[in-house]
């Protein structure tokens, strides 16, 4: 039992009192842990509600069945009328998140569509975030003050640094428009396939190659391929604003349809029948296919070909990156169309 003082059996307040040093403040560090998680976001984007999984569905039955693209005299890619009616193009992916004081100053040089700049509350102090404050300015992209957690939360936990950019979901087309392009400019036909290139810095690099050597777009197959995001934007240079990425549910299908419109497909192989130097068909409509560094075309997508080509190689190099073989390859089919008599 407590002390009990003489005037009212009240508890003696020695015994309670604390002891010890004084403790330190926490120097204004422990606000953050009142900031929150921020706004809740809609019913559609909380991951498990029952609105986002109807979401989910919806987005599901909208999507393209394999086979669909090219069936029924649809030209290849067409939309099915389902997803031309909600207004759905392309993956549907949501905006990306660039996070981070060199990434998002990088990400502004070269010029990747965005939507918002995100900045935390007294970073602007910092030379780098001042950096892409201004250069955002320059190009009239909103500005957006968030806290510490608020930024935390749209970034999925990555390291900010106090600034984040979401950069706008790419448009793709649809496979079709790419020979629609070129028979609009009056010009053969050259696009540029990747077969299971998973890196979006080549995809980039590619990118930057068709628009140098006046090719007409990419195809990428929508499964288990790169896709343009904020990296395959900084490797393209900005080629990507002037060159359309396609996407197609199946890659052999859609190349099939090309060839029925008279488009030749040759593929690159290490063990290819002739050289890209000799390629027969350089200068006829064509659909120079990459594989992946290492592994090549895939078996399906190299029995579709009609031939495959090489790139000689010297010093013992087993392959070269899917960009880099592009690159060459587009160079010697240019070469010889400009060689080629009228």
């Amino acid at each position: 039992m407590s002390k009990r003082d003489a005037a009212g059996g009240r508890p003696d307040k020695s015994t309670h009192a604390k002891s010890g040093k004084p403790r330190p403040g926490t120097g204004g560090y422990g606000r953050r842990r009142l900031e929150g998680k921020g706004p809740t976001p809609p019913a559609h984007l909380r991951p498990g509600h029952p609105a986002q999984r109807r979401a989910a569905a919806a987005a599901r039955d909208a999507a393209p069945r394999p086979g669909e693209d090219g069936a029924a005299g649809r030209p290849p890619g067409a939309r099915p009328a389902a997803r031309a009616a909600a207004g759905i193009r392309g993956s549907g992916d949501a905006p990306e998140m660039v996070a981070g004081r060199n990434p998002v100053v990088e990400a502004l040089r070269a010029g990747i569509p965005a939507i918002t700049l995100y900045v935390e509350h007294r970073a602007a102090a910092d030379e780098k975030i001042r950096e892409a404050i201004q250069l955002a300015a320059g190009t009239g992209l909103p500005l957006r003050e968030a806290g510490h957690a608020e930024l935390g939360r749209l970034t999925g936990g990555a390291i900010h640094q106090g600034v984040a950019l979401s950069v706008r979901p790419y448009e793709y087309a649809s496979p079709g428009e790419l020979p629609a392009l070129a028979e609009k400019a009056g010009q053969l036909p050259l696009i540029v396939a990747l077969d299971s290139v998973t890196d979006p810095r080549n995809l980039g690099a590619v990118a930057r190659s068709v628009a140098a050597f006046g090719g007409h777009g990419v195809l990428v197959p929508a499964r288990r391929s790169a896709s343009v995001t904020a990296g395959a934007w900084k490797a393209s240079a900005g080629a990507l604003g002037r060159v359309p990425v396609a996407r197609a549910p199946n890659l052999v299908q859609a190349l099939s349809a090309y060839q029925a419109a008279g488009i030749f497909v040759a593929g690159l192989d290490a063990a290819g029948e002739v050289t890209v130097a000799d390629l027969p068909v350089a200068d006829a409509p064509l659909v120079l296919v990459v594989g992946s560094e290492g592994r090549g075309l895939s078996r399906l997508v190299a029995e579709r070909c009609d031939l495959t080509a090489r790139i000689p190689i010297e010093g013992g190099t087993e392959s070269l990156n899917a960009g880099v073989a592009a690159g060459i390859a587009l160079y010697e089919v240019a070469r010889r169309r400009v060689a080629a008599p009228r």
